[in-house]
């Protein structure tokens, strides 16, 4: 008896679907052989009939075989590249099965059919490893690995740098030729075009990697791809230097770019589905001495929205923030450096706030990531929409919570400033180093200490270090030279445990993700004191750690002392600010 009887007979039993549906299923199954279309099996066609869904029979399959279901769709999740390594494509294409995870040797398998037995032997043989299986639908099985074996299809970047050779592509080297033709030839072929699926297969590898950032860069030589994994670039196999212009003009087209035009900086979007997620590219193009550099930033609004508490603040942190962004009027200022994830900090903030009785309203530059029930206001400074009058503007819409993206200007700041004596929320970013100077920067921009000291609320400065894997990290000995980089004693880490990174199946290099280090600076009266005599930042920085404020360094430690993270990431992080 063939597997879908097998399960056609459960399903039968357990009274999901009836005689009469088998038969019909039956009977249109036999009608679709004979007029010559493509063969459907019975519970395809039971399926499509309706007659049963996927889902009932993943949970049938799993009540009786007694194991665990996994639903791709509601994880939400990238597998892991070394997860997926483990098992070769085309065995997970023969046996449909998509490895999942890998904790203390056991290898966690989604299966469409979890009673092939005879699978799960031939893995564990294969493997010399434990492997469990569990329980999931053939369809999101068969997507998995369209999605993470390219390979198995032929369609891998080896495939594709191999069928491309400088005879099939007329191109010349430099930073001057008009590729627009070539391009526009291209968009005439079919969609698996090799440079087309070698541009999709680069943006798709990126996240899968988790990468935050493409850069392709001309170099002299060659052409270079580096991802940004967890605040690192790290560099990938390349296509050769003679692709660089059809690879460059392939996606300057996709991002709606001039391709005629190599002499001026020119910023896109390109839309792209991954793994069942729809991504939003931001592409900055600009001209150097070799051709033009294309950095990519991967915009995944499922990995914006956190709650506060998954931005890596400690309980006391958490409850401090939470009373802040509660205040009913004032300003709230967001202070780092580019890459320090202060955008996901503020959205994080706004989806905690977002309530049907409150009006939200935010002017970007640009509007990174759509978010449901706030009205977001996109900067164009070409058509005179500038932060400050996009400000004037949203006042006028009687809102009671504002996000201006930054603040560069004095208009700016006193129409925000403004904005929060008159009874608004308003939430700002600035780029300075540590939380205190954001007053000395405010200062310096020209609005008047007086305004400053009466509408700012709390100043929070960050930095994105790198989380430790859970599984594979070890034991630490802190170094006298470590001590000594961050200014403190052996006494002052008493009790506390580091960690290293070590590296394993789960991780890049004994790191995964990131979180945030934090710097939390309340205003009290003895600051506003210092404001109305223009105290240099050094005077307001001593006396706002006086006040209990914990420095970046500060946080960084008790973070790494809890094994969240490693001292080396915190040294690298944040010594150069301190000094």
């Amino acid at each position: 008896m063939d597997n879908d009887q097998f399960i056609v007979d459960l399903l039968l039993q357990q009274g999901i679907i009836t005689e009469a549906q088998v038969e019909a299923a039956k009977q249109a199954q036999k009608e679709s052989i004979q007029l010559g279309d493509e063969p459907m099996t019975l519970l395809d066609v039971l399926y499509e009939n309706k007659a049963c869904s996927e889902q009932a029979v993943v949970d049938m399959l799993a009540s009786y075989y007694g194991i665990d279901t996994y639903d791709f769709d509601k994880a939400g999740k990238m597998i892991p590249p070394e997860v997926v390594d483990i098992i070769p494509g085309n065995i997970a294409k023969r046996y449909q099965l998509m490895p999942i995870s890998l904790s203390n040797n056991v290898l966690r398998v989604a299966m469409a059919d979890p009673g092939d037995f005879e699978a799960l032997d031939a893995i564990r043989y294969l493997l010399k490893m434990d492997v469990e299986g569990v329980v999931a639908s053939k369809r999101q099985i068969k997507k998995q690995i369209e999605l993470n074996y390219s390979d198995a299809s032929a369609n891998n970047l080896d495939d594709v740098l191999q069928n491309m050779t400088e005879t099939t592509i007329d191109v010349t080297q430099g930073n001057t030729m008009d590729t627009t033709a070539d391009v526009q030839g291209a968009e005439k072929e079919d969609d698996e075009a090799p440079i087309i699926r070698l541009v999709s297969l680069l943006i798709l590898e990126a996240f899968r990697t988790r990468a935050s950032d493409i850069h392709m860069e001309p170099m002299e030589k060659r052409f270079r791809v580096r991802y940004r994994i967890d605040g690192v670039l790290n560099e990938v196999e390349s296509p050769p230097k003679h692709m660089q212009n059809q690879v460059l003009s392939r996606l300057k087209l996709q991002a709606g770019m001039d391709l005629s035009e190599h002499r001026i900086p020119q910023d896109g979007r390109i839309r792209f589905s991954a793994m069942g997620r729809d991504l939003d590219l931001r592409v900055s193009d600009i001209p150097t001495t070799w051709g033009e550099s294309i950095v990519m930033r991967i915009l995944d609004k499922s990995g914006v929205m956190l709650g506060i508490s998954e931005l890596g603040f400690f309980p006391d942190d958490q409850e401090t923030i939470n009373n802040i962004i509660h205040f009913p009027d004032g300003i709230f200022l967001v202070t780092g450096p580019t890459g320090s994830g202060k955008t996901t900090s503020l959205y994080s903030f706004l989806h905690a706030l977002n309530q049907p009785v409150s009006k939200i309203i935010t002017a970007e530059d640009p509007v990174e990531y759509e978010l449901s029930g706030i009205n977001q206001v996109q900067i164009n400074t070409d058509i005179g929409m500038t932060f400050a009058n996009a400000l004037r503007a949203m006042l006028r819409q009687a809102p009671n919570i504002i996000m201006v993206g930054e603040i560069r200007d004095d208009e700016t700041g006193e129409i925000a400033i403004n904005a929060a004596l008159t009874g608004h929320l308003v939430f700002s970013t600035l780029h300075t180093n540590d939380a205190p100077s954001a007053i000395t920067r405010l200062m310096d921009m020209g609005i008047k200490p007086f305004l400053v000291a009466s509408s700012l609320r709390a100043v929070m400065a960050q930095r994105l270090v790198r989380r430790l894997c859970k599984t594979c990290p070890v034991p630490h000995d802190i170094t006298e030279s470590e001590l000594q980089q961050l200014g403190i004693t052996a006494k002052d880490v008493e009790g506390m445990s580091f960690k290293d990174p070590n590296g394993c199946s789960e991780c890049k290099k004994g790191y995964r993700g990131r979180m945030g280090i934090y710097e939390i600076f309340i205003l009290d009266e003895s600051i506003h004191n210092l404001i109305y005599q223009m105290a240099d930042a050094g005077v307001i920085r001593r006396r706002a750690m006086e006040i209990g404020m914990r420095t970046l360094r500060q946080d960084g430690i008790r973070k790494a002392g809890a094994g969240i993270t490693s001292i080396s990431e915190v040294i690298r992080l944040t010594v150069a600010d301190e000094n």
